[in-house]
């Protein structure tokens, strides 16, 4: 709780600085861009105040979803954090949208810009600012696993290439004679038009729900395969209820001659270490047995595995085990999402195990690796 609490506090550290200094800067640019007729410095002001917003918009995603659990909602309110991120996502869009009709406008509608020195010292200025504020509010929310914070930070760095791009045309005003503001202020619009979508694409994917980090995936693996009569890890999923919540559920192997006191003393381990490890509560743990008794299970065990594993789309099989006395055979086919025909690749591999052995009844489930490289 204590770590979720810090969390909350950075967050909302990094959110008021970023609303203090893009409020100031609004100030300033507008003062500027209106002195100097351009509108490209009154739209970047304008770019100021939709950063303050997303930063005010961070704070109360991150309040709201540090309330506690509820009857209501019993996985907690974590996933309002996503929320707020698409939320700002929408406001870069706006922004850009925005930023690009009053472009256009002033293309169709030209007004002889007025730059004074002290006004583009001002703007320099202010380019140096938002780009390490960018960095700074990005940076925090990579660590903080803050994807609201990560966006208002590419929002901030695109607002220093607005700006910078105002120096560029003021630039060429000042040497050449020739007013490019509006132009450039339309182009750029159009890329922070692209990065909006591209916001919003990654914040609906990831409150849709993403595959789990392969990375964390193998490494918690490991760690379940550390314990001795654990003979395989498979069938994880992990269920993301916000930053730092996950609940999660696998299944192992174990051997047959596995006592059911034994069995029940290693599971709970199982879900301390894990959750001690990673903050990750195992809501389930299966388990999956391997023949000990039966002495053509192996053979048969290998025979089929080398058949099934010819497909290409086919990942692995496991919780295999054979039961002489009800002449059954089971297993799972863990079939690659890439595959385009899961089913005709499933039933290639029932008929074929089929022809393998007539005698015996099959129990072959199609399954899926959720966390899949």
């Amino acid at each position: 709780m204590k770590a979720k609490a810090k969390r909350e506090q950075e967050i909302i550290k990094v959110s008021v600085i970023g609303i203090v200094s893009n409020i100031l800067l609004a100030i300033f640019k507008a003062v500027i861009g209106l002195s100097a007729h351009s509108i490209a410095i009154v739209m970047d002001a304008l770019n100021n105040l939709s950063d303050a917003a997303s930063s005010l918009i961070t704070i109360i995603g991150t309040k709201l979803a540090g309330r506690d659990a509820d009857k209501k909602h019993p996985f907690g309110y974590g996933r309002i954090e996503y929320l707020s991120a698409l939320v700002i996502s929408v406001i870069v869009l706006y922004a850009g949208i925005t930023s690009f009709v009053e472009s256009i406008k002033k293309i169709l509608h030209p007004e002889k810009p007025d730059y004074s020195a002290v006004a583009l010292v001002i703007v320099a200025a202010a380019v140096a600012v938002k780009v390490v504020l960018g960095l700074f509010t990005k940076k925090k929310g990579e660590a903080l696993r803050s994807d609201s914070l990560v966006n208002s930070g590419e929002d901030a760095t695109h607002d220093a290439v607005i700006s910078a791009s105002t120096l560029v045309a003021a630039g060429i005003y000042l040497w050449f004679h020739i007013s490019l503001e509006a132009w450039l202020g339309a182009g750029i619009s159009l890329l922070i038009v692209k990065a909006g979508f591209d916001m919003i694409k990654d914040s609906v994917s990831t409150i849709l729900g993403e595959r789990a980090d392969v990375e964390l995936a193998r490494e918690l693996k490991k760690s379940v395969l550390s314990f001795e009569n654990v003979q395989g890890v498979y069938d994880l999923v992990l269920h993301n209820y916000g930053p730092d919540t996950f609940h999660g559920s696998l299944h192992i192997e174990v051997l047959d001659t596995l006592s059911v006191d034994e069995l029940d003393e290693m599971l709970r381990n199982i879900s301390i270490k894990i959750l001690k490890e990673y903050n990750i509560l195992l809501t389930a743990i299966g388990v999956y047995t391997i023949n000990t008794k039966n002495p053509k299970a192996n053979a048969m065990r290998e025979k089929v595995s080398a058949f099934v594993l010819e497909e290409e789309s086919v990942i692995q099989i496991h919780a295999f085990y054979v039961n002489e006395e009800k002449k059954t055979l089971r297993f799972d086919v863990v079939i690659s999402l890439n595959e385009k025909n899961r089913t005709a690749v499933y039933q290639k591999v029932y008929d074929g195990v089929q022809k393998m052995y007539p005698e015996y009844s099959l129990q072959i489930a199609m399954d899926t690796d959720f966390s899949e490289e």
